[in-house]
């Protein structure tokens, strides 16, 4: 696994990884900007995820993943993929930002996938202060669905694992920043 982190932390600096200033989705000001969906849309990216997430959530008793659009999308198809490749067929779930206004008018697309009470695990590409994963695990509870814990690609340290404990969320991360810089050297 060590040589699949090395080679995702390339790609991630690479394509992912950018110095300056910005604002965040959060409204904080940072040095860096990670755009994950760049590295989990490329082929080999979305390989390492999915690999490097599976990986991971051996440790968890599962019927499943999901995450909120744009961030997670390629990040649980990527698990949908690998998980089934590797014997362990995990099927995922997409949470809208906004209900579907029609039909069903639902947050979550791909619960037939589901039953009431399963065990999911959420996916996010970057965790700064929490707040999307927070209003994410809502609409999954509200469906029905039991969330065991959350992997993201990056812990910014920003908070965001605190915040998530504190609304009974376990956060687990492939990176944070810090790792990264140095699994990418």
């Amino acid at each position: 696994m060590k040589e699949l982190k090395s080679r995702l932390a390339k790609l991630l600096l690479e394509l992912s990884y950018k110095e300056g200033d910005f604002t965040l989705t959060s409204g904080k000001k940072s040095d860096y900007y990670f755009d994950c969906k760049q590295t989990a849309l490329n082929a080999e990216g979305g390989y390492l995820i999915g690999r490097l997430f599976v990986e991971m959530l051996k440790d968890y008793a599962v019927q499943g993943v999901g995450g909120m659009t744009l961030g997670a999308d390629p990040l649980v198809t990527s698990v949908t993929v690998v998980s089934f490749l590797e014997g362990r067929p995990l099927p995922g779930f997409i949470i809208r930002k906004k209900s579907k206004g029609h039909g069903t008018n639902q947050y979550l697309e791909g619960l037939a996938n589901f039953s009431e009470g399963d065990k999911v695990v959420l996916l996010e590409d970057v965790c700064t202060t929490g707040g999307t994963l927070i209003t994410a695990a809502e609409r999954v509870r509200d469906a029905g669905l039991d969330i065991v814990g959350v992997l993201a690609v990056l812990d910014r340290e920003e908070g965001g694992r605190e915040r998530l404990k504190e609304a009974g969320l376990e956060l687990n991360a492939i990176f944070t920043r810090q790792e990264l810089l140095a699994a990418g050297k």
